[in-house]
């Protein structure tokens, strides 16, 4: 009773991301416009009962990805304030992501 799930771990935008083909997965921003194909590096690949995390072998493989479009991360806000001295200071932050979607996993 071995089921054929397939999925790998990728590394992406300094983060390590589980995907499968077909997921749509949000990562920090990559160059490139919608549409166009990008490679990730996998640092496992999960094949059913085989799992692959030889170096060797996953640099012969490589997981396809399309950008699906740009998005924005929540706002954070960054107040400073040191009482009695009249010091404030108010900033804030939204990280520039992409959204893309795995295509092959291979």
């Amino acid at each position: 009773m071995s089921s054929q799930v397939v999925y790998a771990i990728v590394k992406a935008g300094g983060r390590q991301e589980k995907v499968s083909v077909g997921d749509v997965v949000v990562v920090d921003k990559l160059a490139g416009e919608v549409g166009d194909e990008v490679s990730l590096a996998p640092v496992m690949l999960v094949d059913g009962d085989k799992v692959t995390t030889a170096p060797a072998d996953l640099a012969k493989s490589s997981v396809k990805a399309e950008i699906v479009g740009d998005e924005k991360g929540p706002k954070i806000n960054i107040l400073k304030f040191k009482n009695k001295t009249g010091y404030r200071k108010r900033q804030g932050h939204r990280a520039k992501l992409t959204a893309i979607k795995v295509t092959a996993i291979g």
